[in-house]
């Protein structure tokens, strides 16, 4: 089918639905590598009021990847909910943008919506969004998870603690973890990032992590961010696991480069409910996304970079995971080139994953090759703490020594939930709280020598 539109004397004509969402794309540099970007800001804007014109119904019956060729889009269309669809089904992507905007459409209205709401839908809506249309509409939109502690709740900020070490330094892990834990931070995970994937060494990770958390009756969850196959053979194999995880993309194709299929995170999501382990809970899994993986694994098929990370969030919505996050500028200027891309990126992925029902954090970062620093990341920062995000990265110095790149420190966090009046995960409150490291209004007390986790590291 071919949407067109005329702006002044000219016509501009699209030949299908995946064309048409392109060129309406925000300009970014992923799109523009792969020559799908917009060729002015008036094909951009033309194509903008084509698809405000666009019925929402359209996108169940033109996919953007044919049905018979890719899984996540069978996941989408044959895990469709008609009857949540119904209340919107009669609305274009205008109209949907107009009535996500509504006081009346409050967070008990998206929350029943969601599971009627497409990614494709989700992508198409976002890019006739201003940044405030993001925030507000996401802000609206609540996702609460539960495992050892309750994650999401409205007014709330988690974060991960991310305590890496380039060699897998139980001591330097050890470090990291202490450090964060004093500011407060670890309600939503610590997670490491290791640098081997020698069983042994991983192993000796979860360990440490499971030994540590009973010890102190920390109400926390802990996850070791290797591949899902060596997760599932860590089960097997007694290791203490709490979430399991796996970076997800929006197309088949990208996540056969990642080693994965639906089948296999099917397999790794039961063998973590096999364990029983949460005590609030059962969402185990913990997912990773990024706009331009498919790119960059060749396995877009023409889509555009947002569209395919929109679908990834139907692959994390299938398995009810605790986490979710968008490593917004992690894969490169390639994809994003400068700070206003990656901020207006971090706004559409928190947008769209939490439209779709997904519980979704930002690593609010930047490679030291971008065209973006430390002011634009306190910019994205503070505007997904306006959105309600759900969580943000926790690592030291702001400076991931293992991943080489720069993300938000524990002193970021306080920041945020100073400035929104936002608190921590309530069990883990109470924990600091009990720990002598919170007063009761919940801001940092001073820590002397001879406090309980001092004399532990």
């Amino acid at each position: 089918m071919t949407y067109q539109t005329t702006v002044g004397s000219l016509t501009y004509r699209f030949p299908d639905l995946k064309t048409l969402l392109a060129k309406a794309s925000p300009a970014r540099s992923g799109d523009a590598l792969a020559g799908l970007a917009a060729d002015s800001y008036e094909e951009r804007m033309a194509a903008k009021i084509a698809l405000a014109d666009v019925p929402l119904k359209r996108f169940l019956h033109e996919a953007l990847i044919p049905y018979e060729e890719d899984e996540v889009t069978r996941l989408i269309i044959d895990s469709h909910d008609a009857s949540a669809f119904a209340p919107i089904s009669h609305l274009s992507v205008g109209d949907f943008r107009d009535w996500l905007l509504l006081d009346s459409t409050d967070s008990a209205t998206l929350s029943a919506a969601a599971r009627g709401i497409t990614p494709e839908m989700a992508a198409a809506v976002s890019k006739l969004m201003r940044n405030q249309d993001l925030i507000l509409a996401a802000k609206k939109c609540r996702v609460v998870t539960r495992f050892r502690n309750t994650i999401g709740l409205p007014g709330h900020l988690s974060v991960r603690l991310q305590p890496n070490h380039p060699t897998d330094d139980l001591r330097g892990i050890a470090a990291s973890m202490l450090d964060g834990l004093l500011y407060g931070s670890g309600d939503a995970v610590v997670g490491i990032n290791p640098a081997s994937d020698s069983p042994a060494t991983l192993m000796q990770l979860w360990r440490m992590l499971d030994e540590l958390r009973q010890r102190f009756e920390i109400p926390m969850q802990s996850c070791v961010l290797t591949h899902v196959t060596s997760q599932i053979q860590a089960i097997e194999a007694g290791a203490p696991i709490d979430l399991v995880f796996q970076s997800i993309a929006g197309t088949q194709k990208t996540n056969e480069s990642f080693g994965i299929d639906l089948a296999l995170l099917r397999e790794a999501h039961a063998a973590a409910l096999s364990l029983g382990r949460g005590t609030l809970g059962d969402n185990v899994m913990y997912f990773e996304t990024g706009q331009g993986s498919a790119l960059s694994a060749g396995g877009h098929h023409g889509v555009d970079q947002q569209t395919c990370e929109a679908r990834a969030y139907a692959v994390a919505r299938e398995f009810r995971p605790l986490l979710t996050n968008t490593v917004v500028g992690f894969i490169g200027p390639e994809y994003l080139y400068d700070g206003k891309q990656i901020i207006r990126a971090g706004l559409e992925d928190h947008f769209c994953a939490k439209l779709l029902g997904v519980p979704m954090g930002c690593d609010v970062c930047y490679t030291n090759h971008a065209e973006a620093d430390q002011d634009d990341m306190d910019n994205l920062l503070t505007l997904l703490g306006a959105a309600g995000i759900t969580f943000i990265m926790g690592i030291p110095g702001a400076d991931d020594i293992m991943l080489n790149y720069q993300s938000t420190s524990f002193h970021d966090a306080l920041y945020l939930r100073s400035t929104l009046g936002l608190k921590r995960a309530p069990e883990f409150d109470a924990w600091l709280a009990k720990m002598a490291i919170t007063e009761a209004s919940g801001q940092l007390r001073p820590i002397g020598r001879g406090h309980d986790l001092l004399r532990a590291f």
